[in-house]
Parts: structure tokens; sequence; C-alpha cells
């Protein structure tokens, strides 16, 4: 069946969505329910008379995302455009998730560490000159700026995605494929920064001269492979989810019994 268009106003009504995005937050997916939440309108105008598409693209959406929302509608206007386009659901997958990370840096950077404390200093300042000006022009200048924010990049999003969905539509297998990758090195990354295991076995070995070395087994192994340990939880993970259809909770149950097990036996450390 021919699915609706979106029109521009639909573009700038789910950017200024990126309001509730963090109304749905858990620790299961993060955004993942808010993403849906945000997108849901649009997607009801897009699949009206199609409630079966509508609840499969939903139901896609209700996963682990996490970026910034002042830039988070750059990519649900990159997402909406894709869809118009029928691009197919795991190429669009991959470069939302792809983005994701980047703009989380860029918008957290500029709002946190750039605006606030800007902003922050000049009303402190007028504040104790006793002037009522100073949190007022806080308040007013860090909501303007991000609000145009919002709309900016949803706009630029949906410029961007119209211009050249045409032209790279025939590459788009390519450019996900990359924005695949890319996220996958972002994911390793935080692996072997974030998970810390460490293993304090030792052994006695012997040595020529009747003398004694005692060799410890993490040293060893990061001579071998750096952050083993690690990277094989973080694989026992991704199989418990991706194979076994387990839970967060299941997760975390599971994590802190092993944690406490192998740290009484002097497994790990």
């Amino acid at each position: 069946m021919a699915y609706n268009q979106l029109e521009k106003k639909d573009y700038l009504k789910t950017s200024l969505r990126a309001y509730f995005l963090q109304n749905g937050f858990n620790y299961g997916n993060y955004q993942g329910l808010g993403y849906a939440n945000v997108m849901f309108p649009a997607l009801r105008k897009l699949y009206k008379g199609d409630d079966d598409k509508l609840q499969e693209v939903l139901q896609e959406n209700i996963e682990f995302f996490n970026t910034n929302l002042h830039f988070f509608p750059f990519i649900t206007s990159l997402h909406l455009v894709m869809l118009e386009n029928r691009t197919p659901s795991k190429e669009i997958r991959n470069i939302k998730m792809a983005l994701m990370g980047p703009l989380a840096g860029i918008g957290d950077s500029l709002a946190q560490f750039c605006l606030a404390p800007l902003f922050a200093t000049i009303g402190a300042s007028l504040a104790q000159d006793g002037l009522i000006m100073g949190p007022i022009l806080f308040f007013a200048a860090m909501n303007i700026i991000l609000l145009a924010i919002k709309i900016l990049t949803g706009m630029w999003g949906y410029k961007l995605g119209t211009n050249i969905i045409g032209t790279l539509s025939s590459k788009m297998e390519q450019i996900s494929n990359i924005a695949s990758m890319i996220g996958v090195t972002v994911i390793s990354g935080l692996a072997v920064n974030f998970v810390k295991i460490t293993t304090p076995i030792q052994y006695v070995a012997k040595m020529p001269g009747d003398q004694q070395k005692i060799v410890a087994v993490q040293e060893m192994m990061d001579a071998i492979a750096p952050k083993l340990l690690p990277v094989l939880y973080t694989g026992l993970i991704f199989y418990l989810i991706k194979k076994k259809k387990w839970t967060t909770y299941k997760l975390v149950i599971l994590t802190v019994i092993l944690g406490v097990i192998l740290s009484l036996l002097h497994l790990i450390a």
C-alpha cells in the first residue's frame, strides 16, 4: 500500500518532541522508549491505515539508545527521511547507532561545558550585584539557545536527508556497513575501558640455578592480549542478550553473583 508522506511541519514537531526523550529513561534500554515516543506521531501519520507496520517500526525503535537530547533531532529527521524512502530497517539502525555517540559527545560538551559555565558565570556575577537579571539571563539564554539548536539540527537532518538520500540510495548498504563498523569500534573501546576485570593468580616458576620467580598470570595475559578478560566477559554478555534473550536484570544478577564468588575464590580482582 502507499504510505502517507510527511510534511516539513511533521519534522519540526518531532524535533520539538526531543524534550520528551528522557521521559521513558530506564537502565534496560536507556532512551529507547523515549525514542519511540518522540517518533510516534510522525510514524502514526506515515503508516496510517497499517497498524501492523506501525507496531513493527515502533518495536524496532524500543531498543538501547543514548545521545544528547539537543542534537537528537538530527537523528530523528534523518531517520524519518530514510523511512519515507523505504530504506531497509537494518541500514537505518546502523546509521542511527553510529550517530548517537559522536552527537552525544558534541552536544554534552557544548551544553554542559561551554554554554552552562558561560551563562552561569555571567548570571552569578549579576546576581552578586543584587540584579535579578542574573538568574533570568541564565534561564532565558540557556533555553533559547538549546531550543534553537534542536530546531536547527532537526531541520538540518531533514534537509541533508532529503538532498542526498536519492544520490546515496545505491551506496546506502556500504555506508551502513561503515557506520556499523564505527559503532562496533566505539563499543569495543567502551568495553576495554569501563569493564574492569583482572586476576590476582600467581605461580612460582623455577629458574636456572635453583632460582625461583613469581609469575603473575595477569601480566602474561596483558603481554599476549591486553584487556582479554573484559573482552571475554563483554562477549559473554553479548551472547546472553543476542542468543538467550536475557534481560538486563538477569545480567546484573549474574554479574553480582560471579563477581562475589570469583572474588572470594581469589580468581578475579
